[in-house]
């Protein structure tokens, strides 16, 4: 991973979300300096404000911060599951990174989810269809991603979940009949079907018992080293940040308080909120 100026894979400017009708003055009056996401004018709610990162191709990029510090909403605005406010973002691999993906057409979105995005959300049954097996789920990504042969796709389902050791012989097994840690594991192989180059993760070991959390961290480090994917690792768990990302960003009332190398931040943050943070670990 090679990071310079012009070679960058995602690039996101003043990404803000903001529910409840607003003015200029919602994101004045909010922030880490009031310790408050809501506007005291309006009443709306600053989900985030004033968002900008660049992610490179193969670098793993943690977004991290308390409930309410909005580091799931910038995932989810990325991945289309919610509408921007305010910004844009840019991937490379669409357009030369010329167009503004927030505000492509929907058929256009689908085929960007599809083709150049996947994620793992921290509950699998926002990424899985529990109503199909194990086989069906990635299937479903591969056909909405253009594969229609059903050998080819059967031969993936098979490789996807060796390589997340996931026993072949469930296959045909739906969600619902493995455990927490399992289904995250279906979750990823559905998520990487199409050799996405950018993946998003959710807080993916919440809830997870601790000996499971290690097994899924590994797995996404050694997927993320063996396939080179770019990752957004979304986390308010530091412990998780240090082992797979290279770069973190600090999030606190919607705002990026603190950014920089993960292991800068882990021995020397600068922001108080960040302090805070890693004085948790200690």
């Amino acid at each position: 991973m090679s990071n310079t100026e012009d070679n960058w894979l995602l690039k996101v400017n003043n990404l803000t979300k903001i529910y409840g009708d607003y003015t200029e003055n919602s994101i004045k009056n909010t922030g880490p300096e009031f310790n408050s996401n809501i506007c005291p004018e309006t009443g709306s709610i600053v989900a985030c404000a004033d968002i900008n990162f660049e992610l490179y191709p193969g670098e793993v990029l943690g977004i991290v911060g308390e409930s309410g510090s909005g580091k799931s909403t910038v995932v989810k605005l990325l991945y289309f599951d919610m509408e921007q406010s305010l910004g844009s973002a840019f991937l490379m691999p669409h357009l030369d990174g010329l167009s503004n993906i927030l505000e492509e057409s929907n058929q256009k979105k689908r085929w960007i989810r599809n083709y150049l995005m996947g994620m793992v959300y921290q509950n699998p049954r926002d990424g899985l269809n529990f109503k199909f097996s194990s086989g069906g789920n990635i299937a479903e990504k591969l056909i909405m991603g253009g594969n229609f042969h059903v050998g080819n796709i059967r031969n993936r389902a098979t490789d996807l979940l060796e390589k997340t050791e996931v026993p072949v012989l469930r296959m045909d097994d739906k969600p619902a009949s493995f455990s927490g840690g399992m289904q995250q594991r279906v979750q990823i192989s559905k998520a990487i079907a199409n050799n996405p180059p950018l993946l998003f993760l959710d807080e993916v070991t919440t809830g997870l018992d601790v000996s499971v959390q290690a097994k899924v961290l590994d797995l996404i480090r050694e997927l993320q080293q063996d396939l080179g994917i770019a990752m957004i690792v979304v986390s308010h768990d530091l412990s998780v940040i240090r082992m797979l990302t290279d770069r973190t960003i600090v999030m606190k009332n919607g705002r990026i308080v603190e950014r920089g190398l993960t292991d800068q931040i882990l021995q020397d943050p600068q922001h108080e909120y960040s302090q805070l943070l890693v004085s948790s670990l200690l």
